[in-house]
């Protein structure tokens, strides 16, 4: 399987439920890429993004607690579904044009910032984090990984 290092707090803010306000759909590169399919979310080790709540301390500014994040180790599977250049999204919020009906929420979605804005769907956080090496850009992963078909995008 496919995967992907994401920094924290982005990996947590993928894996939350759809229904939580802070939830993120997209993640966003500086490539785009022609793959769609599944993709293992990898939390990073670094802590670089991280952006500490001064009002809160252990908190980061998304309301997520600090020591509740997995560093170094896929976190989640999710459905990459497309990628879109943050122009597009632009381009239609102005004008209505040029994208697909169910992809209108990217215009308004907080986290579409781009310039590349992969979109991601079906989030299925795993049940227990597993350490794993991260890499740069995209990078294999054995599916065997995973315990449950559920998690590979399989019956549920």
């Amino acid at each position: 399987m496919k995967a992907l290092t994401i920094c924290q707090p982005y990996a947590a803010l993928i894996c939350l439920p759809e229904s939580h306000p802070e939830h993120k759909r997209v993640e966003n590169r500086r490539w785009p890429t022609r793959y769609r399919g599944p993709l293992a979310i990898h939390a990073g080790k670094s802590r670089g993004w991280l952006d500490e709540d001064m009002g809160r301390p252990g908190y980061d500014y998304s309301g997520l607690r600090i020591a509740d994040m997995t560093f170094g180790a896929v976190v989640g599977v999710a459905d990459m579904i497309d990628c879109i250049h943050i122009d597009v999204i632009k381009r239609f919020a102005q004008c209505g044009l040029g994208m697909r009906t169910g992809l209108r929420w990217l215009t308004t979605h907080c986290h579409a910032e781009g310039p590349y804005c992969f979109v991601l769907e079906n989030v299925r956080p795993l049940p227990v984090p597993v350490p794993y090496k991260g890499a740069q850009g995209f990078f294999d992963i054995p599916d065997a990984l995973f315990a449950t078909p559920t998690l590979l995008g399989g019956p549920r």
